[in-house]
């Protein structure tokens, strides 16, 4: 919900690269209505922002493809993931849901697209998150080093890669990223984030308010496993703080939610991959010095890199991904693994839709 990266990527069977990639802004109405929805919503609501986050999607592809000097006819595929709304892998029914209509992408666009990449995995018995443990595998395997992927996004996410040994791949969600970062300081600071890490740098760790979050069962709780905004939000939160002995100042309680940030991410990795030499950050929280900081005290013995360091941008690889997805999706190949979803098999995942020629 920050903003809509578009990635335009050039892959064969044997490389992958980046040619253009942009962050285009969502507009703050929109980007409010849209975090709503997690609150409270209805029918009517939801497929307005369905239709107008499609619309938002196609231009912005129409706008790199400017840029790039390309046509539509130039391009065998887009991959959409969307913007969850919902993810409820453990609830009966198990479900999920995106939104930013395909048909409205394919159709004003004029390019094949690929979209819905979660609902089969979850068909499948599986938690149809996460899905970039298979890119990741292709892109950052090593024959001579353990690595970790870590992507700092609203939710914190991990891949375990041991070196040669795709048979023993994992990936969770370890928990809250930058999503209760980021409401606290919309909450309290009028600002979109903490810039730089820099409140919570002024506050102090709250011992106790640490120990009541990180005794949330969902961090012991072994994977396969996948959560979201529907889990971690404002109102969990306060549930916990309103469980506390003593008020708590709002500079203190950030300081504390970075540090559970670190703590759970830390711990997942010495817990599941204690080998690990080197760790591969991306995403959105790789720009908040602080939390990357503060990883590396926690983890030391570990090399800390960006993906920068193997020529794909920390801030695209999302994107990249499901670049990539749709192209598995476009060859019929499977893409994900039962080992880090839960599903009974691997699925080959997205739904195709063709605009008329």
């Amino acid at each position: 919900m920050d903003a809509i990266d578009v990635a335009l990527v050039q892959i064969d069977d044997k490389s992958l690269s980046l040619v253009e990639y942009e962050q285009f802004p969502i507009d703050d109405d929109i980007r409010k209505a849209v975090r709503q929805l997690s609150i409270t919503s209805n029918i009517e609501e939801i497929s307005r922002l369905d239709n107008i986050l499609g619309h938002l999607f196609a231009d912005s592809v129409l706008k790199i493809l400017k840029k790039a000097n390309l046509k539509s006819q130039d391009i065998t595929a887009i991959g959409s993931h969307g913007q969850t709304i919902l993810h409820l892998p453990y609830a009966e029914p198990p479900r999920t849901l995106q939104i930013g209509d395909a048909n409205i992408i394919a159709f004003k666009t004029g390019i094949t697209t690929v979209a819905d990449f979660r609902r089969m995995d979850i068909a499948a018995g599986g938690r149809g998150a996460p899905l970039a443990p298979a890119f990741h595998v292709d892109q950052f395997s090593s024959d001579t080093k353990h690595r970790v992927i870590l992507n700092l996004g609203g939710m914190a996410n991990i891949t375990v890669l041991p070196k040669n040994n795709r048979d023993k791949i994992i990936g969770f969600d370890t928990g809250p990223g930058n999503a209760l970062l980021d409401d606290w300081a919309q909450q309290h600071l009028g600002q979109p984030f903490d810039k730089n890490g820099l409140w919570a740098e002024s506050g102090r760790v709250n011992e106790a308010l640490l120990i009541a979050c990180l005794n949330d069962p969902y961090f012991d709780t072994p994977p396969p496993k996948s959560t979201g905004r529907d889990y971690f939000n404002t109102a969990w939160l306060n549930n916990i703080l309103s469980g506390q002995q003593a008020s708590i100042s709002p500079v203190d309680t950030q300081a504390t939610l970075l540090k559970l940030t670190v703590t759970t991410i830390s711990r997942a990795i010495k817990k599941h991959a204690d080998k690990t030499n080197e760790l591969l950050v991306c995403g959105g929280g790789i720009h908040n010095p602080l939390l990357i900081k503060s990883l590396q005290n926690e983890l030391t013995g570990i090399e800390i890199n960006s993906t920068n360091k193997y020529g794909l941008n920390a801030d695209c690889i999302e994107a990249v991904a499901f670049a990539w997805l749709a192209k598995c999706r476009m060859d019929g190949t499977a893409a994900s693994f039962p080992s880090v979803t839960g599903a009974t098999s691997p699925q080959i995942l997205g739904a195709i839709y063709c605009p008329s020629k």
